[in-house]
């Protein structure tokens, strides 16, 4: 006979968690079915290597709603975030630049490059929290879709405008800016320093298929200068622990609120009945009953393989067929037996316990996505870095460290060959690209970890390896996301929804979709048809 329970939310991803926590703290019946041996998705931590722990896919935090930390109890649940302090770029010339947390401290070293750009960064980070400001109560909405006759669509969009035109007209003109403009673009208004510009604008095109100059790359820049901790906004920090340590604590959360976590047990198929879900069945075969079932992957995945395309409007399935994708990214994990050496700053400083860029100048950049344009991993990529160890030395055995290292562009779609024949040859790029900077590195390599695109679709779920299950592009943001019409996290199955960050607001350690969609469905509990 098939268990029953009230909810159940495939995926234990950290937005599949929080939405567990939120509904089994509201009493419900409810169980996560988790894939892999161990819950997080891509915020885990596993010992590869031994000795070594390493955050294998996500690396850092800051997007993280502090209302989930704080309703969930994530503190008291193990959860301790470690400030990063600044970012270190080296160039090829053997200068630097330089930021940390310390405004007098950047001011100083941003005018070794540019006396005018020192006066203009504290008018840009002022801009750039004020328009985080803004858009910030936007990712706790569930999106009406404006073109429906739903008057409270009309009444969401009024009200978003009349908060747009409280604003000063010059922040008007910089939120449509935000919205339009490519992120070297927008910086261009601000700054002449070519690796400022570069390095600033490398949060535009995390986790999507564009290039620095490609536009729309502003707002993703916004979405990332959306981090806080503490209150403090553009700030980042590594978990203690390792990103394992968040999902670990939203399951413990979870899991004293009675919810049911079960890995090791994928889903193959999810229950439809008369147009509604009423479970799932499970790779083995079992059959679980459910009133609500949620899932946390992709819209892909979600429909295509566990419902299937049979039972769902043709205009739907037309719609989820075209969501982009398009994974642009990989993860390259070294374990150490000391620490790198960077020529433009040498010694053990305190430039690298924050973030570590090679991001020299917006030319590098642009020119890193021209080969993912056309089917072929970055020759000199950008990467972004963290030697997490010299803030969490429990993360390798003493004297010895880890360097974390974000890559991209990666194209899931490559012109020629496979992921499983170009792996380790993409693994020489990144650790020769790295040895222009730090000519100690290949020496101090005792082991190395490649993760492509085709890995994180195979091992993590992702499909096509987008680490936002879904580019945060225009056409997927905000009443579009993931498809125009069913942006408030239900679906056309009945009692079937999506919690992941395929939905409103989008990627990264949020948790802000799981926590909407656990609202979205307790609200639709009590008052069926809202």
């Amino acid at each position: 006979m098939a268990s029953t329970y009230d909810a159940i939310i495939i995926g234990g991803g950290h937005n599949g968690l929080v939405t567990a926590a939120y509904l089994a703290r509201s009493g419900k019946k409810t169980l996560v079915l988790e894939r892999r041996r161990l819950v997080g998705g891509a915020a885990v931590t596993e010992e590869i290597f031994p000795g070594f722990r390493f955050s294998v896919c996500s690396y850092v935090v800051s997007l993280l709603r502090p209302e989930i930390i704080r309703e969930l109890e994530l503190a008291r649940h193990g959860l301790e975030i470690l400030p990063l302090d600044g970012t270190f770029t080296p160039m090829p010339n053997g200068d630097y630049l330089w930021r940390v947390n310390d405004h007098a401290q950047t001011y100083r070293e941003i005018a070794r490059h540019s006396p005018r750009d020192a006066e203009a960064y504290e008018d840009y980070s002022k801009t750039m929290v004020d328009m985080g400001r803004f858009v910030k109560p936007m990712l706790e909405m569930a999106p009406r879709d404006p073109t429906s006759r739903d008057p409270r669509a009309l009444l969401q969009l009024l009200a978003i405008g009349n908060r747009f035109r409280k604003l000063p007209r010059s922040f008007q003109q910089m939120q449509v800016k935000l919205g339009t403009m490519s992120a070297v673009d927008f910086l261009d208004q601000w700054f002449e320093t070519d690796v400022l510009k570069a390095t600033m604008a490398a949060s535009g095109i995390t986790g999507t298929f564009l290039g620095v100059r490609s536009p729309g790359t502003a707002y993703v820049l916004l979405h990332h200068y959306m981090g806080e901790i503490d209150g403090a906004f553009r700030s980042w920090g590594l978990p203690r622990g390792g990103t394992g340590a968040i999902s670990n604590a939203i399951a413990a959360a979870a899991r004293e609120a009675g919810a049911e976590i079960r890995t090791g047990t994928p889903v193959a198929q999810i229950l439809v009945k008369r147009g509604k879900a009423s479970g799932v069945v499970l790779e083995n075969g079992d059959e679980v009953r459910a009133d609500i079932v949620a899932s946390s992957v992709d819209p892909r995945l979600t429909f295509f393989k566990m419902v299937g395309k049979d039972l769902l409007p043709d205009d739907f399935v037309e719609d989820v067929s075209r969501y982009k994708l398009r994974g642009s990214s990989g993860k390259v994990n070294l374990a150490l037996d000391a620490l790198p050496n960077f020529t433009s700053l040498p010694g053990a400083g305190p430039h690298l316990r924050g973030g570590l860029t090679i991001s020299p100048d917006v030319d590098y950049m642009e020119r890193a996505y021209d080969d993912a344009k056309y089917g072929q991993y970055s020759r000199h990529p950008y990467i972004d870095m963290v030697i997490p160890t010299l803030t969490d030395p429990s993360m390798a055995p003493p004297g010895k460290h880890i360097l974390s290292c974000f890559v991209q562009y990666a194209p899931y779609h490559l012109s020629s060959g496979t992921w499983d024949d170009q792996r380790e040859q993409f693994g020489d790029c990144v650790v020769n690209t790295l040895a222009n900077y730090a000519p100690n590195l290949k020496d101090i390599i005792l082991h190395r970890q490649v993760i492509t695109p085709l890995d994180l679709e195979r091992e993590f779920g992702l499909t096509e390896g987008n680490i936002f299950q879904g580019e945060l592009t225009l056409e997927q943001l905000f009443f579009l996301r993931p498809v125009p019409g069913w942006a408030r996290y239900g679906t056309p199955v009945r009692g079937l929804y999506l919690c992941g960050s395929s939905t409103h607001p989008g990627g990264g350690i949020m948790g802000a979709s799981g926590r909407n969609a656990a609202q979205r469905i307790l609200k639709e509990w009590r008052f069926p048809g809202r």
